[in-house]
């Protein structure tokens, strides 16, 4: 049957310039090829549910994006959209919302761009693909997993590159849900960098990357790094990408309280950290808020079976302080208010199957903000006892999930390093008053691996899985093969949830299916 592609062209077009041409468009070929606009970092999807997605690309100059979508590989009956500007104040990157879209359809998309100085003059173009949500109950598969190109781990062309991606890619996910740390604006790559056998592992480098990202053009050169790696570029044209950030897109564990090391001349947090955000938002194809610019918090519906909330635990926080009180207010804020009641709204109002709960940060693997000296709070755990400072945000989540109540919630994060699987159980926690839950961890995708960290009892983590390098082995490199990923598939017949957990050579190292609980 052939299936006749619909589309409305949106008024709600998010461009990174704010601005975009209207009208119809013609894609001929042109000459003067040596001198034709070109797509310089590969193109990427993202945000995409039942009826559409976001588009995104870059280029080298001002121009117009040009992009065409249909629903064979073909492009025969393709539809060309009107065309969005590509500007300096941008960094020649522009992002289009694209709806109206048929369900659970393959979608293909073409993108290039025209000279804004001469018009006659377009680049060559370049091919990305996206599945749109199902309408219908059918399978859904998606991977997740944080941290690339962190401590000094770049593009090694002689391991391979960023292999962790051409795993996942191996799998036809729906979906990336990149779980933070997207980038390192607080590392440097180095060309070199000796192993502990006396080898040596070699960085493509580039001259942002010589120091920590403080100016916007550093920001942004950090992102673009990692799209010169040509596993990440494949696996972005293929699959779609959530979006959410850490603390490294800014700064290691910041929060407004942060004292900066003597390697920043900027001084202002603040002010790095809106650098660091507009930079994010320029680069991936995230869908914006117009009621706060910037939102990086979204819910994202893929389905009957699955929607996703994704969170954001760097902007609303309070300071990285003992956080021990056992009132809440503003010193334990890590969700805030605002955020808080979305979640809850949003839990309430789901009917999808299963309601996943992206955390960039573990529930209740501690953190130190100050790692040496054993000292702070970075994530939410606060040590063993009952709920105190963030915890707080998070014992009342759960205890509405229970009251509501709310069937079939997983918490997915990364941050640590290393894969794990926590099953929380009342019965051995010291607040008590939840349902039963799983929280599963992964990552790093390319990074140094880590942990394991220390548990703190206050919900009653039990570890049914864990892979991690163990005190005396920190920082191995990707090379050394612990990179983790996770892959979730939803069935769609039975809306069982099985998760898996697995290396970058793809060996499957842990694994569990969920039975959804209906009311």
């Amino acid at each position: 049957m052939k299936i006749k592609l619909k589309i409305k062209f949106s008024r709600r077009k998010f461009l990174t310039t704010g601005a975009g041409a209207l009208g119809a468009i013609a894609m001929p070929h042109m000459s003067r090829a040596a001198d034709r606009p070109a797509v310089t970092h590969g193109v990427q999807s993202g945000d995409v549910t039942v009826d559409g997605g976001v588009v995104w690309a870059r280029t080298d100059r001002p121009a117009q994006m040009l992009v065409e979508v249909a629903t064979t590989e073909s492009f025969k009956d393709a539809r060309a959209l009107p065309p969005i500007a590509a500007l300096p104040e941008s960094d020649f990157t522009a992002k289009m919302l694209v709806d109206n879209l048929p369900g659970g359809q393959d979608i293909f998309y073409r993108v290039r761009f025209r000279d804004l100085s001469h018009t006659a003059i377009e680049g060559e173009p370049e091919v990305g693909r996206f599945r749109t949500a199902p309408a219908d109950r059918r399978d859904v598969s998606f991977v997740w997993g944080g941290d690339v190109a962190g401590q000094g781990w770049g593009i090694n062309p002689d391991d391979g590159g960023m292999l962790t991606f051409s795993a996942m890619r191996k799998h036809r996910p729906d979906f990336l849900l990149h779980s933070g740390d997207t980038i390192y604006a607080d590392g440097v790559i180095p060309s070199e960098v000796k192993l502990a056998d006396g080898k040596i592992w070699k960085n493509v480098t580039i001259p942002e990357k010589a120091k920590v990202a403080e100016t916007l053009d550093e920001y942004r050169a950090a992102h673009k790094y990692n799209f010169t790696d040509d596993n990440v570029r494949a696996f972005n044209a293929e699959v779609p990408i959530f979006v959410q950030w850490d603390d490294h897109e800014v700064t290691n564990n910041w929060s407004l309280s942060k004292d900066l090391p003597s390697t920043y001349k900027v001084r202002d947090i603040s002010l790095l950290a809106a650098r660091a955000g507009r930079a994010f938002h320029e680069m991936y194809p995230m869908r914006e808020s117009i009621v706060e610019p910037g939102r990086v918090y979204r819910k994202i519906a893929y389905g009957p079976h699955l929607d996703v909330f994704v969170l954001d635990e760097r902007s609303y926080r309070g300071p990285n302080g003992a956080n021990l009180e056992t009132e809440y207010g503003p010193a334990s804020f890590f969700l805030g208010p605002e955020q808080m009641a979305w979640l809850k709204r949003g839990l309430l109002n789901s009917r999808a199957t299963w309601k996943v709960i992206a955390s960039d940060m573990p529930l209740s693997l501690i953190v130190y903000d100050d790692a040496t000296n054993k000292r702070g709070s970075e994530a939410f755990a606060q040590g063993d006892g009952p709920a105190r400072g963030r915890e707080l945000e998070i014992a009342d989540i759960l205890r509405f999930i229970k009251m509501a109540p709310i069937r079939n919630t997983v918490w997915l994060t990364a941050d640590v390093h290393y894969a794990a699987a926590h099953y929380y159980d009342p019965n051995k926690a010291q607040f008590q008053d939840f349902e039963p839950f799983w929280e599963f961890v992964s990552g790093p995708l390319h990074a140094g691996t880590f942990g394991p960290n220390e548990l703190d009892n206050t919900f009653g983590p039990d570890v049914r899985f864990i892979k991690a390098p163990g005190p005396d082995k920190q920082n191995l490199p990707p090379s050394a093969g612990m990179q983790f990923f996770g892959h979730v598939k939803i069935d769609g017949a039975s809306g069982q949830l099985t998760v898996t957990l697995r290396d970058r050579a793809d060996v499957a190292l842990w694994s569990t299916t969920l039975d959804p609980k209906f009311a």
